[in-house]
């Protein structure tokens, strides 16, 4: 059994991070804009700082991080005077990634960053919006924003092809007079970046993003939602109870791809454990009939299960107690903390306590 479990991890832990997929994000600006701090203060593992960065063209590089499915693309020489010559390969470079094959090489959105405090918007930004904009979706993002004073209109107004501007604070600021400007714009930034990327690419951007915790939980539940369908199908015909443990490999997928999309490493320890503590554990599973006598109480519309037998309508309801248990344990842990701050051991306790009702 336990070999077989093995394997069903394996299996599960490729699927979801096949269906998690990639996405690569081109962001643009002059040398101080702020791009790093945006950075670090949108993505999950100080990414600007921590990851690897390697030159694709004279002023580009990429940056990548391990167990983070996001490619970032940072862009500079928009203040020289040569900038088109900068374009020009740069071009040509977006051009090759987003006629390759695979649409997970694809650069799929751009951000245009300009600092408010300038209050004006250079030919260079226009020029490469523009550019841009002829091969993937671009937002302006105003950094470093305090004060207004009409200048979104004014780039909304000169970046026409952008499909939005968005006004960002990624750091606390203190002004002269002692007031603190809090962090203000990046959940609107998240959430125009999710309307805009690609279907094939939200689950990565969900995951790869620590700003938006809703949004973990929306591509989650739909995760659960196919698990409980699939659940049901197999339930069609009744499951006795004996038997129930055919139900175990939709569960592990299911818990697979919740922990990618919510953006925890995938690990086959950590998945192992999880799984023995809960689904397998001791020939109590979650799917023994005290567990399901418990449901009953959470869904009234169930019935009985006639014969010791599990028909569809329990299987999904397992199903989706045992997912969206899961989904609370981990959202639930993120409201206050940073992903590195949460170990295993805290994911385990939690879900145990939310699930079976251990304190």
């Amino acid at each position: 059994m336990a070999e077989d479990i093995g394997k069903i991890i394996e299996a599960a832990i490729t699927k979801a991070i096949k269906d998690r997929g990639q996405v690569n994000i081109l962001i643009a600006g002059k040398t101080g804009v702020g791009k790093s701090t945006l950075i670090n203060a949108v993505f999950q593992g100080n990414f600007a700082t921590t990851g690897q960065g390697r030159p694709v063209t004279k002023k580009t590089r990429e940056i990548k991080k391990e167990d983070i499915p996001l490619t970032l693309f940072d862009t500079r020489g928009l203040e020289l005077k040569d900038y088109r010559e900068t374009f020009k390969e740069l071009e040509n470079f977006v051009k090759n990634k987003n006629n390759d094959s695979n649409p997970m090489h694809h650069i799929h959105m751009a951000w245009i960053c300009i600092d408010e405090g300038s209050r004006r918007v250079e030919d260079a930004e226009i020029e490469l919006c523009e550019l841009l904009a002829g091969y993937m979706p671009v937002i302006g993002v105003i950094t470093k924003a305090s004060s207004d004073e009409g200048f979104r209109m004014k780039v909304l107004e000169l970046l026409k092809p952008a499909k939005n501007v968005v006004r960002v604070n990624s750091i606390p600021k203190i002004l002269d007079d002692g007031y603190i400007i809090k962090p203000s714009g990046l959940h609107e930034l998240v959430e125009l970046a999710m309307e805009i990327v690609p279907e094939a690419q939200k689950n990565a951007f969900v995951a790869a993003q620590k700003v938006s915790i809703e949004q973990k939980k929306n591509k989650s539940h739909a995760i659960v939602v196919a698990s409980a369908t699939s659940a049901a199908a197999t339930g069609a015909i009744p499951i006795p109870f004996s038997d129930a443990l055919i139900l175990v490999p939709i569960q592990i997928g299911m818990l697979a791809g919740i922990t990618a999309v919510f953006g925890f490493e995938l690990k086959k320890a950590f998945l192992s454990t999880l799984v023995s503590s809960t689904i397998t554990a001791g020939s109590a599973t979650l799917i023994g009939k005290s567990i399901v006598s418990n449901l009953f109480k959470m869904f009234p519309g169930i019935g009985s299960v006639a014969g010791g037998a599990i028909s569809a309508s329990t299987a999904s309801a397992i199903t989706i107690a045992f997912g969206e248990a899961y989904i609370a344990a981990l959202a639930f842990l993120l409201k206050d903390k940073d992903i590195s701050e949460v170990s295993e051991s805290d994911i385990l306790k939690e879900f145990k306590k939310r699930y079976l009702g251990k304190r």
